[in-house]
């Protein structure tokens, strides 16, 4: 009788909650690299999100960056660093506006003849080949498979069932990644986690697919590079 009444409980709660719990259904059978190619094709074909990572240095430091994209050429990032420095980019299409706080410009760029708040945007054309040097985002993400998978525990991620898996790679010794795969409805990308022996970085993806508002700054608010480099 109790193992009919168990049963019976179990039953009633996968159909009221609607999710997997344990008893509720079969484990997912699939491969670790299943798993990942499934989330990376799924996010591949977003037409919008958000994205948050905070890089933490092993020796101190945090640089933290918010990121709106919609996977093509439009996007928008602002780059927080915690010993000082802020740096605000936006992209549309061929031409970047990036704005720097001073900040930034005294210290991670070295102009001391920064004094005072600067507001202005800086227009430039898109030079993709200059984005790591200039410090700039491209709004496209590759999403693409690395290393070698394996599979973890399901846990919960930003209310969300999820379940982890862990990949390395030769090419980074003593470094680890673990992503966060959804398994109720779409299979998003919800986190990753990278811990290596310099830094840990962790991202997490929301607002799939929701609308985005980026616009260029005001006309007022902005400095035309073009023709001073030309």
């Amino acid at each position: 009788m109790r193992n009919l009444v168990t049963a019976v409980t179990v039953a009633m709660t996968c159909l009221l909650t609607g999710t997997a719990v344990s008893g509720c259904g079969a484990a997912d059978e699939r491969s670790a690299e299943a798993i990942l190619d499934d989330a990376n094709e799924t996010m591949r074909g977003l037409k919008s999100v958000r994205i948050d990572m905070t890089t933490e240095a092993t020796k101190g430091g945090t640089v933290t960056t918010r990121f709106a994209t919609d996977l093509d050429d439009r996007c928008r990032s602002k780059v927080i660093w915690s010993e000082g420095g802020t740096l605000e980019q936006i992209r549309i299409g061929k031409t970047d506006y990036v704005r720097p706080d001073r900040k930034y410009l005294q210290k991670w760029n070295g102009d001391t003849s920064v004094r005072s708040d600067q507001k202005l945007w800086v227009k430039s054309p898109v030079d993709e080949s200059k984005d790591r040097e200039k410090g700039l985002a491209s709004c496209e993400r590759p999403f693409d498979a690395f290393g070698k998978a394996t599979k973890g525990r399901t846990t919960r991620v930003d209310g969300r069932d999820a379940l982890s898996v862990t990949v390395t790679d030769k090419a980074d010794k003593g470094g680890t990644y673990t992503f966060y795969v959804a398994t109720e409805g779409k299979p998003y990308l919800l986190r990753t986690v990278y811990e290596g022996t310099e830094y840990r970085t962790t991202t997490s993806f929301r607002d799939f697919d929701e609308p985005l508002d980026i616009q260029a700054p005001k006309a007022a608010e902005v400095l035309d590079t073009k023709g001073l480099t030309d």
